[in-house]
């Protein structure tokens, strides 16, 4: 990547990120606008859209999404680490998701502002 400038977009709306049981079937209620479901051996990690959680499932709300435009080439290196780097030192806690085209940075929405400010001292464009 050699420290270039990445365009990210703030997509709309609050997100959660819920657990279910490794066994959970991939819920359909996190099937609208966007998702990411991830199984591992411990458990079922679904995010969505805040609002479409229905009551009793495990869930930490409030998450803001900002998105790499891609899509991104497979051999580039470096991309999460300078979306981080800035944040970290700005005491901004992150949440990745990785697509096949590209990627992903969760912050809490209380520090959504703080991260845009960071991330743009840092060289990047943010759209919002």
């Amino acid at each position: 990547m050699n420290g270039a400038a990445l365009e990210l977009t703030l997509i709309e709306g609050r997100f959660a990120v819920c657990r279910l049981a490794p066994d959970a079937a991939s819920p359909a209620w996190a099937a609208q606008g966007f998702s990411s479901i991830t199984r591992t051996a411990g458990e079922l990690s679904v995010v969505c859209a805040e609002d479409a959680v229905p009551p009793g499932v495990q869930r930490e709300p409030g998450w803001r999404i900002l998105q790499v435009a891609g899509p991104l080439d497979f051999g580039l290196t470096g991309i999460l680490l300078s979306i981080a780097r800035p944040l970290a030192e700005a005491g901004v806690s992150i949440f990745a998701i990785s697509t096949f085209d590209t990627d992903c940075v969760m912050v809490r929405e209380s520090t959504v502002e703080k991260a845009i400010r960071a991330l743009e001292a840092a060289g990047h464009r943010v759209t919002r």
